[in-house]
């Protein structure tokens, strides 16, 4: 339903972009009021009594013209929004970093198509974003494109329609997904050429993804150096994001401070949590 179908709203908040559907213009905060209400509704359904109050995070990088704009859709939800909060500070309190000692925690946050990395300075229950960078353009959807492109090339002259470009797109992702428990898993292929099937290891998709983990590292870097600190001030490492499940940015990462970072709540819920 591609004319009635609208993703990355969150990137146009406060700006004065526009969604024309069904005759109407409207604006990133009501389509965003939209998916706000939807969860709400959920919310309302699963605790059997009404929801009027909501804290929200937004990204650390978000200006006062997009956390005004996230306000606005919640008012339009019919939310009291009692808190306009950064995502990195939610995963920190998560794990209850604010409780402890003052440090510089840094917030990696990789999922399915952006980067984010964020610096923190945690003191007495006070939270000082020092420093933001990332990619807006890297997540995990290209690494499921790195096991598509080598798919590709294993298939040789094979000729491919639309819905075998879809197939492969989606066969791709599941098997970055299962290397994430086992070291090997086949990637098999119901094209319109006819049945295809190749062995996909993890040493594989590790050489295949290389130079996107390095990408996220330099930007980790690039949020060191503004700040002016070195890697060895930095106490702790929150991952965020489902896309760092992958045994492969989890090492990286490590090899990268000398110290493992923290997993031990799920990274998709831990910004929510």
């Amino acid at each position: 339903n591609s004319g009635r179908t609208i993703s990355s709203i969150k990137r146009y908040m406060g700006s004065d972009h526009r969604v024309h559907i069904d005759g109407k213009d409207l604006t990133p905060q009501e389509i965003s009021a939209m998916i706000l209400a939807k969860i709400r509704r959920d919310a309302e359904s699963y605790l059997g009594e009404p929801v009027t109050e909501a804290v929200i995070t937004v990204p650390a990088y978000f200006d006062d013209s997009q956390r005004k704009a996230t306000q606005d859709a919640g008012r339009i939800a019919g939310l009291n929004v009692l808190r306009i909060i950064n995502e990195p500070t939610a995963a920190a309190v998560a794990y209850g970093l604010d409780n402890e000692a003052p440090q510089k925690i840094l917030v990696y946050d990789l999922g399915g198509g952006t980067f984010d990395v964020s610096l923190l300075k945690l003191s007495r229950g006070v939270f000082e974003v020092l420093g933001t960078g990332g990619n807006a353009a890297l997540g995990g959807d290209d690494f499921d494109h790195a096991v598509v492109d080598w798919a590709v090339s294993q298939l040789g002259s094979v000729e491919l329609t639309a819905e075998d470009r879809r197939q492969l797109l989606d066969r791709a992702k599941a098997a970055k997904e299962a290397l994430t428990d086992a070291p090997e898993t086949v990637l098999k292929l119901e094209l319109s050429s006819g049945t295809h099937a190749f062995t996909l290891t993890r040493v594989i998709f590790d050489q295949l993804t290389k130079s996107l983990v390095d990408e996220t590292l330099e930007a980790v870097a690039n949020v060191l150096r503004d700040a002016k600190l070195e890697k060895d001030q930095i106490k702790g490492v929150v991952l965020v994001g489902g896309s760092t499940r992958m045994p492969c940015v989890r090492r990286e990462v490590e090899a990268y401070f000398g110290f493992a970072p923290l997993t031990g709540i799920d990274p998709d819920c831990v910004v929510a949590v």
